[in-house]
């Protein structure tokens, strides 16, 4: 059998409806793309879109490697963005003076403290077993308690320019650095990928966990390792939100992201079963949300009504974006017009490929 690749076809999903959310909001008002500089920084809707989106798009990203390894999702890393951003908070407000190198050993020690929570979790998914979502619901319930105590109950504020610069805008730079951030952290993941077999790694094991061990490939090794990475992008995450936050509100911060990011990760096209992963896509879905939110506030739909309507426009897209439905479009899409058979739909959803008999390589169906 010859296989082919279906190149590019899981991006199809997130970018119509992207498109249509544009085309939506064009009809809106014709002034969607206006933009404006306020103060020397550029606003509009396209940056406001990216601003917004920055924290989804981190956790997004850490969400597509542990699905991909584990085959489950981690619904605390909302609480643990509140626990990594309470630790930078409380070595900004403990140190005499607040400086770059102060906000820098504050990051580093968020992400430290992300990591421990990242192999607390990956421990019990990987050593003990437990199902994914099972074991985050323990740092999901108990763990914004954790950052109320560490942040002393008293939700501080950053009363200083230079947090106020990282979560707004940097004098003479004329695009917001949440946004700039976001960038920085997509090339980084993007650096790590091409140059590691990080992702090699994490869809052997999600595909056939027994399979990558007989090949030398540690899956406890490899889910501790990515949910790891994973605890990074909440340190990530907390430190960009409490910056643009301008204080600590342990109850609030982050709430909630946890469902945008799963959604955001099945919207780019990735199996929530593990396995093969796009970060693109993944990445797209954070935006593809975050235009969907805005969308519905420019609609002036109802507040109370915003929930139930997102709630089913995400309903269809689930359905587009599961196996059946994919494999069958990649079917219609890919049958060739001379007659040539093709994969079934199985092999489609399964794997992405396209699949067509020797018998009709190199020449014409007869």
């Amino acid at each position: 059998m010859r296989r082919v690749k279906a190149t590019g076809f899981h991006l199809l999903l997130p970018l119509s409806v992207l498109a249509f959310l544009v085309v939506v909001n064009v009809i809106k008002g014709v002034d969607y793309f206006s933009l404006s500089v306020i103060n020397g920084a550029l606003y509009g809707n396209i940056p406001n879109i990216l601003f917004g989106a920055s924290e989804l798009v981190v956790l997004a990203v850490g969400m597509t490697l542990v699905t991909s390894s584990s085959g489950g999702q981690d619904i605390s890393v909302g609480v643990a963005g509140a626990i990594t951003s309470s630790v930078f908070v409380a070595i900004l407000l403990g140190a005499d003076k607040i400086t770059w190198w102060t906000i820098f050993a504050g990051f580093l020690a968020g992400c430290a403290v992300g990591v421990l929570i990242g192999a607390f979790n990956g421990s019990l998914v990987a050593v003990f077993k437990v199902q994914p979502m099972v074991a985050t619901l323990i740092l999901f319930t108990a763990g914004r308690s954790v950052a109320f105590l560490i942040d002393g109950k008293l939700s501080p504020i950053l009363a200083n320019d230079l947090t106020s610069r990282i979560g707004g805008v940097m004098p003479g730079v004329f695009i917001q650095t949440p946004i700039l951030l976001t960038a920085v952290f997509i090339a980084l993941i993007a650096l790590l990928l091409k140059t590691t077999n990080l992702k090699l790694y994490a869809q052997s094991v999600g595909v056939n966990e027994k399979a990558a061990r007989l090949n030398g490939i540690d899956p406890v090794a490899v889910k501790l390792l990515t949910f790891m990475l994973l605890g990074v992008c909440t340190a990530v995450a907390g430190f960009i939100a409490v910056c643009k936050a301008g204080r600590h509100d342990s109850v609030n911060l982050l709430k909630y992201i946890e469902m945008d990011a799963i959604l955001a990760v099945a919207i780019g096209g990735n199996a929530l079963g593990g396995g093969k992963f796009s970060v693109t896509g993944s990445i797209i879905g954070a935006y593809t949300i975050e235009v969907l939110n805005r969308t519905l506030l420019r609609l002036e739909v109802d507040t109370e009504a915003i929930k139930a309507v997102k709630a089913v426009f995400i309903i269809v897209l689930m359905v587009l974006a599961s196996p059946v439905v994919r494999g069958y479009l990649a079917n219609a899409v890919r049958r060739p017009r001379s007659g040539t058979q093709t994969g079934t739909v199985a092999e489609e959803a399964e794997d992405g490929w396209v699949s067509a008999p020797d018998a009709f390589r190199g020449r014409e169906a007869p």
